[in-house]
Formats: structure tokens, C-alpha cells, sequence
């Protein structure tokens, strides 16, 4: 017998809102370079995108019977976060699962597995991101982990952590840094704004950022 839980705490939604407002390039450079999952991991549409906290689930390789469980308990806006092991020669997920996914309100899936039914999944719209794309199907038989710490595309991801995700990659923010993500995003932004006007102005990279002490304390030369 496996006992496992599905109560958590998840952030406020109005601050989840609001980090959905950065890109995962940006949340990921302003909380110092981290939390960003394996790059092969991508949306199965590139206009597909999401912000949600994480439903974490453990599925054996070719397996998704514990996919099925964390659909059936997830909470509207949840994201499911699948380790699968990082096995790409399984469609462990595609049109049936997003429609009850859809019919559920959830966020999204994230996946370090297979996906199939790629054609559906973009007309439904529902975000998906995953590891690869597979035809091959699964068996429904092993019981396993949900709502725990999981390890996904190099990363620990726990149960009401925030998932961003778009067409660049999937980052993850700790549910209790996500105040302090959306801070430290807001500035990157506004100094980005600033150097591309000075761009606009006219000044080169080398000057806007400085680079001219740098590179001469290493030696570089231009005639």
C-alpha cells in the first residue's frame, strides 16, 4: 500500500499572475541564473505558455497510470510536473488526457517524457512541454510518488512551486520566492529598457556596458 497526499500550500494566485508577466529568460537571469529546467524540454507549440503551481507526480518509464491519478486530483491552474525518468520513447500523454486536463481547468503539463497527438494538442490549446515526441504507447501499472519533491530536467521541483513556462524553456521559481522573483524581474526589465535606448541613441554594446576596461585588462587589441 502506498499512502500519498495531495494537500499543499500553493502561492497567491494574484502574485502567480503577475510573475506570468516576465518570460522564463527573464525570471530565470534575475534569480541569479537558476532554476532553469533542461533546455530540450519545449512546448509542442511555440505560442503555447503558462504560470502555475506545480502538481508533482512520479511515473515509471512507459507508464502513465500516476499521469491519470494527478489529473483526477489536481486543482484548477495547477500545472502537473511529470518525472518520467527522462524516457522520450513513450507518448505518455496526448489528446484524451488534455481534453479531461481542459475539462478540469488545469494550467498546464510539463513533462521530462513523451507526448503524442501533437496536431490535437495544438488546436486545443492546452500548454504542453515536453521532452520529446512519441508515438509509442504506455502501460498503466505502476503506482508511484504525488505531491512530493521531484527531479525534472535537472531541477528539484516542489509540490507548489511556480512553473514558467514559453517558447524559450521552463523555469522554476520556490513558492517562496515568487514575491522576490517578480521584484528582481520588474528591475531586469527596466534595465534592459535602459540599454536598448542607449542602443537607440547610438552607443555600441562595448560602451552601454562598459566592456572597455575588461577587455583591455585581457589583452584584446582592434586596429
Amino acid at each position: 500500500m502506498l499512502h500519498v497526499s495531495t494537500k499543499f500550500d500553493r502561492p497567491d494566485p494574484a502574485l502567480i499572475k503577475e510573475l506570468g508577466q516576465y518570460s522564463s529568460a527573464t525570471i530565470h537571469e534575475a534569480q541569479g541564473r537558476l532554476g532553469a529546467l533542461d533546455s530540450a524540454i519545449k512546448p509542442v507549440d511555440h505560442t503555447m505558455s503558462l504560470c502555475g503551481p506545480a502538481f508533482t507526480v512520479v511515473c515509471a518509464p512507459r507508464d502513465n497510470i500516476m499521469l491519470q491519478v494527478a489529473i483526477s486530483y489536481a486543482q484548477p491552474s495547477d500545472v502537473i510536473v511529470v518525472s518520467g525518468g527522462a524516457y522520450t520513447e513513450a507518448g505518455s500523454f496526448g489528446d484524451v488526457l488534455a481534453n479531461a486536463c481542459v475539462s478540469r481547468q488545469l494550467g498546464g503539463l510539463i513533462t521530462d517524457t513523451g507526448v503524442r497527438d501533437t496536431a490535437e494538442l495544438r488546436e486545443l490549446g492546452f500548454p504542453v512541454f515536453s521532452l520529446s515526441v512519441s508515438i509509442k504507447g504506455t502501460v498503466k501499472e505502476t503506482i508511484g510518488p504525488l505531491c512530493e519533491p521531484i527531479l525534472i530536467g535537472g531541477e528539484l521541483v516542489r509540490p507548489g512551486d511556480v512553473m514558467r513556462a514559453d517558447a524559450d524553456g521552463v523555469v522554476v521559481v520556490r513558492r517562496e520566492d515568487v514575491a522576490s522573483a517578480i521584484h528582481k524581474s520588474r528591475e531586469r526589465i527596466a534595465a534592459e529598457d535602459g540599454y536598448i535606448a542607449e542602443y537607440r541613441a547610438g552607443k555600441t554594446p562595448i560602451e552601454v556596458s562598459k566592456l572597455g576596461p575588461v577587455l583591455e585588462a585581457k589583452g584584446l587589441v582592434v586596429d
